[in-house]
């Protein structure tokens, strides 16, 4: 297996890494996010500063950071995963922009209706964050829940979406 290749991209939300193998995108990740790379897989990963998909996904990252696009286009490679969070990583890329879905929906989805645990862990561990909408998954009662990379990010994820949930007033909830 050839080496991942890597590069840094500043998100409003914070640094994240994007990675690509020779089959497509692969991750996508918040700097210190649970269940993201090892500082040793990194190292043993090649940074690179120009990689046309890589380009390609920070391009399109902004655009949907700047509301300029709410539909990703890129090929995915999402071959890391088990066939269950495969399934489940790919369930997720059927939720449109602004809408969400509970974890035993996506399970009743899945017709499995009782692996609302196993679909959890699944949702949790996407190595595709924000362009595998993972953040667009809510508790049974429409409830904000977990979030790989803090759950302040899944709430401005759901604001710049313009989801109706109701999140925390704050003038924005973007970093300065």
């Amino acid at each position: 297996m050839t080496p991942l290749l890597t590069q840094q991209w500043n998100s409003p939300l914070g640094p994240m890494i994007l990675a690509a193998s020779d089959l497509g995108l692969c991750g996508v990740w918040f700097e210190g996010q649970r269940h993201g790379p090892s500082d040793e897989r990194l190292r043993g990963w090649t940074s690179v500063t120009a990689h046309p998909l890589l380009q390609d996904a920070s391009a399109q990252l902004q655009a949907y950071f700047t509301g300029d696009l709410n539909r990703f286009d890129l090929p995915l490679d999402l071959s890391a995963g088990t066939a269950f969070q495969q399934s489940v990583w790919q369930a997720l890329l059927a939720i449109p922009s602004g809408h969400s879905q509970s974890y035993g929906d996506l399970a009743r989805q899945l017709n499995n209706p009782k692996a609302v645990r196993a679909v959890g862990a699944a949702v949790g561990r996407n190595p595709v964050s924000i362009i595998v909408p993972c953040h667009r998954i809510l508790g049974g009662g429409g409830q904000l829940t977990g979030y790989a990379g803090g759950l302040w990010r899944k709430q401005a994820l759901l604001k710049l979406e313009g989801h109706p949930i109701a999140l925390p007033s704050s003038d924005s909830l973007f970093p300065e």
